[in-house]
This record gives structure tokens, sequence and C-alpha cells, in this order.
């Protein structure tokens, strides 16, 4: 299993400082900030769930949601039960600035809340999302092993039994995903992410994987 040398990206001062910035230059530019991994990576997910019929009344949650980009998009395709969670408080701003914007604000929730220790929703998720979160959790300079247990265990609390979790990362191959969430759950499908070769070898710069949560965990 792949461990990361800790990092500012891990901390949430480092985000904080970030979303800082993209929250001042909307307000200034209308610049909406960055896509985390681009937009491929967004366009991939959104292509899945659509391919797979999901319903729209499908209640779907966004972890380290960021600027919201990728719920705007999905409230674009007809999805109407979203919701956004960040432990930033000026994404969470920016991100809601965004999709009143984009006029989807009726069918997105937003909230200020750090998903390891404090979110309690009232009703658990058909389908999860992850587009880097998992990859700063595991580069956290105040103890990442724990944090990545804290994360298993919420995503298992608030995920419905039979429930998807989604997961884009650059720092995890398939199989350390595997060995990280095999636990807990199964995977069902890899979706199509760029190759590269280098030294007569093949390899992915990003991972993105399909689970399903087992029925006991």
């Amino acid at each position: 299993m792949s461990e990361f040398a800790p990092s500012a990206l891990g901390t949430k001062e480092h985000w904080d400082a970030v979303y800082s910035r993209e929250l001042k230059s909307f307000q200034d530019f209308g610049d909406e900030g960055e896509i985390w991994f681009g937009e491929g990576s967004m366009a991939r997910v959104v292509r899945w769930l659509k391919a797979q019929s999901i319903p729209p009344t499908t209640s779907i949650l966004d972890i380290g949601t960021g600027n919201g980009i990728l719920l705007v998009e999905l409230a674009k395709c007809g999805y109407s039960n979203l919701t956004g969670i960040d432990y930033c408080m000026n994404a969470v701003e920016l991100a809601r600035s965004i999709c009143e914007k984009e006029g989807v604000s009726q069918n997105v929730h937003l909230e200020v809340t750090d998903f390891l220790v404090a979110f309690h929703p009232s009703e658990r998720f058909d389908i999860c999302l992850d587009k880097g979160t998992f990859d700063a959790v595991s580069l956290d300079p105040s103890g990442a092993e724990e944090k990545r247990r804290l994360y298993i265990e919420s995503l298992c609390h608030v995920l419905k039994p039979q429930g998807l979790f989604i997961i884009t990362s650059c720092n995890w191959t398939r199989d350390e995903l595997l060995n990280q969430f095999g636990d807990e759950f199964e995977i069902t499908d890899e979706l199509p992410t760029p190759t590269f070769n280098f030294g007569g070898q093949s390899g992915k710069s990003v991972t993105a994987l399909v689970f399903k949560k087992k029925s006991d965990s």
C-alpha cells in the first residue's frame, strides 16, 4: 500500500486559503475556479450516472464539493436531490454563489461540515461521490492513517446498504483503493481514464472506481 509524505494539501489551512482566493476571484471577475482533475474527470462521472439510468430523484452526496461544479453539472442533467459538503466555509459560499448564477440552487443543498467527524445527515444517501477528497485526507500531516479510517467509517454511516460510492483519485491505484475500501465495499465498475506509456510500461495518472456498499457494513 502506498504511503504518502505529509503535505499542506492535506490541511484545512491550505484549502481555506485556496477557497478564500477563489471566492474573491469569483466575486471580482466571475471566475468559477479550478475543476479538480479537469473537466474530463467530472464528465466521466456524469456520463456513467446517465448511462446507468440513475433516477433523477436519487439522493447524491458530493464529499468535499469545493466550488460545487460537479453538482451544477448534475443538476443541469436533471438530478434534483443533490447535497454538497465541505469543511471550508469559503468553498461552500463559492459553491452557493455558482449554483445561484447557474440557476440550480433549488436542487442543491450545501453545508459547511467536516465529513470525518461532524456530518450527521437525517437520511442516508443512495450515492456518494469523491473527486480528490480521499486523496487530500491521505496527505494529512496530523495523522493520515487515522483520518482514512474515520473517512471510511463516516462513508459507511452516511451511505445506504447497497449504495454506490464513486471515487476519483490521482494518488491511489485500483488495487490500493480495493485494499482501502474492500472490507466494506465491493467494486462494480471502473471508469475509463487516460493511460500513459513510459519506459515500456503503461499506467494511469487517475483512477476512477465504482464501489457498492455491502449489505452488512
